[in-house]
């Protein structure tokens, strides 16, 4: 992967990031601040990061895309702030950092993930995109409000609930991780893809190229989870197990894990070979992938 570039767009991202949660106008901040560690305690921005490459693979203007991957950090964010609650996974840490409602409070926590959600639309609302192309604009809200809602991530999230303590099928497997990981890495590329303008071709290539990369995503975390280093992963190892979880792994076994995530790979890089040496970023992210320890 060119390492200058996805430091230049890490950079512009965690800049932007910044600059887009509002001052809160009373005096008790703790939203804001929740909200602030939440966004800045690290994390891959994979999706922010996707949505500026898919827009200048497809030639368009990765500085007009920059809110609405910002956009889409925020909504994912907020997902994972939901996500560690008691009432869900009931996690404590978050890449090695106390988890939003152990270092806030569960009712801070909540109200933070609500705060950016709801941030997120007004951020695609006001952005500089969105004032000369406003229909650009209202169709980015339409698919991350379909991709992030019950069709998509929160979906995904119901079907995960209603399968704790089951073992489950790897097509109900299969239904959760497109829902509840691969929706936003999916919407990343249609965001990528309104902002550039790009045609029916270009978008059906990045579409696809997210679905694997997202389906991938998800097997190495199972994988991780067997057989990752707990310092590395910022959370203890084995967690599926102990809570009795469906997995690849448990379901496939440890190496015909490995080896789907490497044919999803392989077919996500085939994906884009439409757009030629313009390729070779997204190509070199989904190997790097499948080798991330964390």
């Amino acid at each position: 992967m060119n390492n200058d570039r996805l430091n230049e767009y890490i950079t512009l991202i965690n800049r932007r990031l910044s600059e887009l949660i509002p001052e809160c106008d009373f005096d008790e901040d703790v939203v804001h601040r929740a909200m602030e560690y939440s966004l800045s305690i690290g994390g891959k921005r994979i999706r922010p990061v996707l949505v500026l490459e898919c827009c200048r693979i497809c030639g368009g203007k990765i500085e007009e895309a920059l809110d609405f991957a910002c956009a889409l950090e925020m909504v994912h964010t907020y997902s994972l702030i939901h996500d560690d609650l008691p009432c869900m996974d009931d996690d404590d840490l978050r890449r090695g950092k106390p988890s939003c409602h152990i270092k806030f409070g569960e009712e801070f926590a909540l109200l933070a993930g609500d705060g950016l959600l709801t941030r997120a639309f007004g951020v695609i609302a006001n952005s500089s995109l969105a004032r000369h192309k406003p229909m650009v604009a209202v169709n980015a809200v339409s698919a991350l409000s379909y991709l992030a809602g019950c069709n998509g991530m929160i979906g995904g999230q119901v079907v995960d609930l209603k399968n704790e303590d089951k073992e489950a099928t790897i097509d109900v497997l299969e239904t959760l991780d497109r829902l509840k990981t691969g929706a936003l890495i999916r919407c990343a590329s249609v965001l990528g893809c309104l902002c550039a303008g790009a045609d029916e071709i270009q978008t059906a290539a990045c579409i696809k190229y997210a679905e694997k990369i997202g389906h991938a995503f998800q097997v190495i975390d199972d994988i991780l989870d067997v057989i990752g280093d707990e310092k590395k992963l910022g959370k203890p190892i084995g967690s599926d197990a102990d809570n009795k979880k469906s997995t690849y792994v448990s379901l496939l076994g440890l190496e015909k894990s490995k080896e789907l995530a490497y044919e999803l790979t392989d077919e996500a890089i085939a994906s884009i070979n439409y757009f030629g040496d313009e390729a070779d970023f997204l190509k070199k992210l989904a190997v790097d992938l499948t080798k991330r320890t964390n």
